[in-house]
């Protein structure tokens, strides 16, 4: 795959909506609920803001970019559960959890 610069936003509802999951908002930026869970969807595609809100995120990066993105997360150490999905241009998909927050 060669470089990419947009964020695989169009992956991550496709995604989610074959989960289950219920969408809310436009963008890069969403919500994904599913009976209790409400996730908070970004599709990024470098550095990531890290807000201090809590619940759950879920951070979706092409695949190449996954592991960095994972790093970055581990150092900020935000006050959320968070997740790291890598995809690619296919649908094709990796997820890495964080611990759960104590």
């Amino acid at each position: 795959m060669g470089t990419v610069t947009t964020p695989p936003d169009e992956q991550a509802r496709s995604i989610f909506a074959d989960l289950g999951y219920s969408l809310a908002g436009d963008g890069a930026e969403f919500s994904a609920t599913r009976d209790w869970k409400e996730i908070r969807v970004s599709a990024v595609t470098e550095n990531v803001d890290t807000p201090d809100d809590s619940g759950y995120r879920c951070f979706v990066t092409w695949a190449d970019e996954a592991d960095a993105l994972e790093r970055q997360l581990r150092r900020v150490d935000p006050p959320y559960e968070w997740a790291v999905m890598g995809v690619e241009e296919d649908g094709d998909y990796e997820v890495a959890r964080a611990p759960p927050v104590e």
